[in-house]
């Protein structure tokens, strides 16, 4: 069922080599069903439907075993995880039982997680904050024995920082953080994270693999999907508008007007760059608390065919926010772990795949899948 007995499989001192997980949000959705997910799927109690890196084509690439990935990070909340898995089997996120069936998995991972920042009155400046941060990060890694650890942000979406911005936003500071702690990072948020130009020679001159930016689980993959049918039919597309109806945490945070342009950048570059031109159209984000962890989205596509006949595509897509994130971020956390220890730097736009705002790369899902399988084969090759 997955790589746990791949013959590349690392060992330390007689033991499987195990990897740190570093969440950035770590008592969020995301984050809790990972934590979750990846206990039970290691445990045999659930199959891994959703992760990639479980399928054939990953088989022998020499990725960490699930049973071997450690579980920790910060968060500026303090409700424990146990308790907030017990919220989302109540709101049909976690299947009935499995939140009692992991505790154990779930208090380890609580007990990981330290306090992030900045919060309100904080007086830190943002070099106090990164080598706090950065502390913890090591104080993870050697506490645990492990090999390495990714730190990954699956935090809420924070607004763009201002143009002249004095401070580093949260996202940057946690990035700034792995890349001191000598950490492989993934942004799987729309938030700044790595791309801002005060880390651009940091994270030439660490050395270090990473990957974002904002986690392609709906609406965006759909896109990835049906753009390049246009594009391969030669239909003309006029005009592309969506709507969003999202609860939850993230949809409180995309209430803010600031932080739903960060997440729509990514939305319009898929169609930008497959069709060659921006479409009319507009996506609309709207907070429904009510929803809790589920989201709707629709899409109205109009298009021209031959002779200028106008038709319409119309699509729905209704999901679990979470249970859609987790296993691509468990297939991230593996993946950019392994490209560490095969040496790998710098941007991956292999993993595009994974992302709305990818590191370069195609834009169709198609194409994406094809440059993630080269990737896969690259890292069996790897010694």
């Amino acid at each position: 069922m997955n790589n746990d007995g791949n013959a590349s499989e690392r060992r330390a001192g007689g033991r499987t080599a195990r990897t740190g997980v570093w969440f950035v949000g770590a008592r969020g959705s995301v984050a809790t069903t990972a934590v979750a997910g990846c206990a039970a799927v290691a445990a045999g109690l659930h199959p891994p439907t959703g992760m990639v890196t479980e399928t054939p084509p990953f088989h022998g690439t020499g990725l960490t075993p699930l049973h071997a990935l450690v579980f920790g990070g910060h968060d500026t909340v303090d409700c424990p995880l146990p308790k907030r898995a017990e919220h989302l089997t109540d709101a049909r996120v976690l299947p009935y039982g499995l939140a009692s069936a992991v505790d154990a998995e779930l208090r380890a991972a609580d007990e990981e997680i330290r306090p992030g920042g900045p919060l309100p009155g904080d007086t830190r400046s943002d070099e106090e904050l990164i080598t706090a941060f950065a502390a913890d990060l090591t104080s993870f890694r050697v506490r645990n024995a492990l090999e390495r650890v990714v730190v990954v942000n699956v935090s809420s979406t924070e607004p763009l920082p201002a143009s002249d911005a004095v401070r580093l936003p949260p996202s940057s500071l946690y990035a700034a953080a792995a890349l001191r702690a000598g950490c492989p990072y993934v942004n799987f948020t729309p938030s700044t994270g790595l791309r801002t130009p005060v880390l651009a020679d940091a994270a030439a001159a660490g050395g270090l693999p990473h990957a974002g930016r904002d986690g392609k689980t709906g609406q965006t993959l759909l896109r990835a999907v049906l753009a390049p049918m246009f594009v391969q039919r030669a239909l003309d597309v006029r005009a592309w508008s969506g709507t969003n109806l999202l609860g939850g945490g993230d949809g409180a945070a995309l209430a803010d007007p600031g932080a739903a342009a960060a997440k729509n950048a990514g939305k319009e570059r898929v169609l930008t760059e497959t069709l060659g031109h921006t479409p009319e159209g507009e996506v609309h984000i709207d907070d429904v608390p009510a929803l809790g962890d589920w989201k709707t989205a629709w899409d109205h596509i109009a298009f021209e065919g031959f002779l200028g006949s106008r038709m319409i595509l119309q699509t729905i897509w209704q999901g679990c926010d979470s249970a859609l994130a987790a296993p691509l971020v468990l297939d991230l956390a593996r993946l950019v772990a392994r490209a560490h220890e095969a040496g790998l730097s710098g941007p991956l736009p292999e993993l595009g795949f994974y992302f709305k705002d990818p590191d370069g790369g195609p834009a169709g899902l198609s194409e994406q899948f094809t440059a993630l399988l080269s990737f896969a084969e690259r890292l069996r090759e790897a010694k």
